[in-house]
């Protein structure tokens, strides 16, 4: 259990991954702060899947890649609950296009969200953790920053410098009681892998040595290992939850 009334942040919340991560949190005993920016019925489903583990879940709207969205997070957050011991950078976009055509403002949103946002919140995240002498940083990246995927380079690169920042990040917090890692899911079932034609779909597993693909709950139990006391002297890595895709 992480229990002793440790709060979590998780941004990107409100569905898919982040929604198994803030219930998976729940389920150890943590309280959770959702983050998320637009889907207001999502995230309530959410808070309520949160709240039926018998924790406390507070609800925060906004953009992760503004910087006064993120002060009003970590304002709200202190002043709902006292105290911030956990932060799960989850959330992400996609702008997909093959590189030749991929125009600015989709290569800026991504790397905004997914990079930007990460550094933000880490930076808001690490003053108190510090204090407290005790702390946990989960990014979460993916595959693509891995291996590439064609045409995902905004993706690929925002998600492969999420891993580089952890690194740093890691090593300058070591001795502080605060651990920095990365999750790398491979292809989970979500909404989006949901909408993939079957063919797409048959070539994907075709790539997974385990056959199928993954389940938001199975990346949500590596993120909450590496939340809890057990993991503390797990730091810098980054753990492909994957089938077995990108092993070496």
């Amino acid at each position: 259990m992480i229990g002793d009334g440790r709060v979590a942040i998780v941004t990107g919340g409100g569905r898919g991954i982040g929604r198994a991560i803030a219930v998976r949190l729940a389920e150890e005993g943590a309280q959770v702060a959702i983050s998320y920016r637009s889907n207001d019925a999502a995230a309530g489903e959410a808070a309520e899947e949160v709240r039926a583990a018998g924790v406390r879940c507070e609800l925060f709207k906004g953009d992760v890649a503004e910087p006064d969205d993120v002060k009003a997070l970590f304002d709200g957050v202190n002043e709902a609950f006292g105290r911030v011991d956990i932060l799960v950078n989850n959330a992400g976009v996609t702008r997909d296009n093959l590189m030749m055509r991929m125009k600015e403002d989709e290569f800026d949103e991504v790397l905004r969200t997914n990079l930007k946002g990460t550094y933000l919140c880490t930076r808001a995240a690490m003053r108190p953790m510090v204090r407290a002498r005790w702390g946990r940083i989960l990014n979460v990246s993916s595959v693509v920053g891995l291996v590439g995927n064609a045409g995902q380079a905004n993706y690929a690169a925002s998600k492969a410098g999420i891993i580089g920042f952890t690194k740093s990040v890691a090593r300058e917090v070591a001795q502080r009681g605060i651990t920095a890692n990365v999750v790398a899911p491979g292809y989970v079932e979500t909404e989006l892998t949901g909408g993939l034609p079957d063919n797409i779909k048959d070539q994907i597993r075709a790539q997974v040595p385990i056959g199928r693909f993954g389940a938001a709950g199975e990346v949500a139990e590596v993120v909450a290992f590496l939340a809890g006391e057990g993991a503390g002297y797990v730091t810098g890595q980054t753990l492909a939850v994957d089938g077995g895709m990108t092993m070496q």
